[in-house]
């Protein structure tokens, strides 16, 4: 299959040039897809005409599989401009990596479309098995992207066969199958209505014994257990990419908002003073501070994403490596979050309007820092295993 795209940057340097083509278009258009909750059609047209929905799609599928350290670099990149558009780049490039593991016929059926989406998100859904494939019922919700989806996958929890016996996998445990169908065919529910994040269009949706070919399902744990014959890519864990891409996410949320401090540190004289902020000691030592917060914490988790790469390039992730990766990730999203909170009070007034780069920043940080990669209770998880306690695979 030939990609839309006839050539992908060589480097990283390539890939950071289309960021900074469709960086300046959404960042325009964030306003407006904060407004009608979900990505415009131009922020849409804008990322696609770049490739930057096709990272992790494995090339014979007609995408990049960009290592994953350029992953980071890149979503942290397009973070800066609007964090609603870096998540949504995110999640779907973790649905593309699917595309490793089904057969090459589906794969062009859902890629050979340029603006092709895949989309997913958790909750709760079950199969049986009927002849040529199986009839799904699910309830999901958080389905980050799913207004441009062009395909939607549902990972059905159990499958039961036609006398209603649960199906068991290899690893004596009941089988989970990922369910994918056109986005056309079903009715999304229209709820996301929250704090932050907001275009990012985490609607919800529920079949109802919904048929589905058995050429477009794929027993999830291919993607956990059998990586010793695909790329270095694709051994490593989605979770850990989850963990990483949205910790980028919330690195370059901080990044820009710290980026609009300076502008405003330069011109704004808070009323009753005759300087601007630039020159008060108290904002120079709280900037600088911030500033430390975020290097750190990001340069402790390049160096884990690194290593862990290495190891995927060598054979597979040790489980020491993924709580690494999970550790940093999750240190990174809160000192991002912590970096944000302390200049956000600094700007003062100038950091309530709408019409502010700091608002909509402020409110998508503290969102990322809300959902499943970014919770508190995984310095606990970690923290247990480095005491000798057995890991918590469910959380890396």
């Amino acid at each position: 299959m030939k990609g839309p795209f006839l050539a992908y940057p060589a480097d990283l340097d390539g890939w950071l040039d289309r960021v900074a083509i469709a960086g300046p278009v959404v960042e325009a258009e964030a306003q407006e897809s904060d407004k009608i909750r979900r990505l415009t059609h131009v922020s849409m047209a804008a990322v696609h005409e770049q490739g930057l929905m096709r990272l992790l799609l494995p090339g014979a599928g007609g995408g990049a599989q960009i290592a994953l350290p350029d992953f980071f670099a890149i979503i942290e990149a397009i973070a800066r401009y609007d964090g609603s558009t870096a998540w949504c780049v995110c999640q779907g490039n973790g649905c593309t990596m699917l595309g490793a593991y089904l057969p090459p016929t589906v794969v062009e059926n859902i890629w050979q479309d340029p603006r092709a989406v895949l989309a997913w998100g958790p909750g709760k859904a079950t199969s049986v098995a009927v002849e040529g494939g199986y009839e799904v019922t699910a309830d999901i919700s958080f389905v980050s992207g799913s207004p441009h989806a062009t395909w939607i996958a549902a990972h059905a929890s159990e499958v039961k066969e036609a006398n209603g016996k649960v199906r068991v996998g290899a690893n004596s445990k009941p089988e989970i199958r990922s369910m994918i169908f056109p986005a056309s065919e079903i009715e999304l529910i229209d709820n996301w209505d929250v704090l932050g994040l907001r275009s990012t269009g985490s609607n919800s949706f529920r079949l109802e014994r919904k048929f589905v070919p058995e050429e477009f399902t794929i027993v999830r744990a291919t993607m956990i257990e059998n990586t010793r014959d695909v790329a270095p890519l694709y051994r490593f864990p989605q979770m850990g990419i989850y963990a990483l891409g949205f910790a980028a996410v919330a690195l370059g949320i901080a990044r820009g908002f710290l980026d609009a401090f300076v502008t405003l540190a330069q011109q704004k004289k808070p009323r009753l003073v005759a300087h601007p902020l630039k020159d008060n000691p108290v904002v120079q030592d709280e900037y600088a501070r911030c500033d430390a917060r975020i290097s750190g914490a990001r340069a402790f988790l390049i160096a884990e994403i690194e290593k862990g790469w290495r190891e995927a390039l060598a054979e597979s992730l040790t489980v020491e490596q993924r709580m690494r990766i999970r550790l940093a990730s999750t240190h990174a999203t809160h000192e991002a979050k912590a970096a944000v909170d302390a200049l956000y009070d600094t700007a003062g007034t100038s950091s309530v309007f709408a019409s502010s780069p700091f608002e909509r920043r402020f409110r998508d940080i503290h969102t990322v820092a809300q959902q499943i990669q970014g919770r508190k209770t995984h310095y606990q998880s970690v923290g247990s295993y480095l005491l000798g306690h057995p890991p918590d695979m469910a959380v890396i």
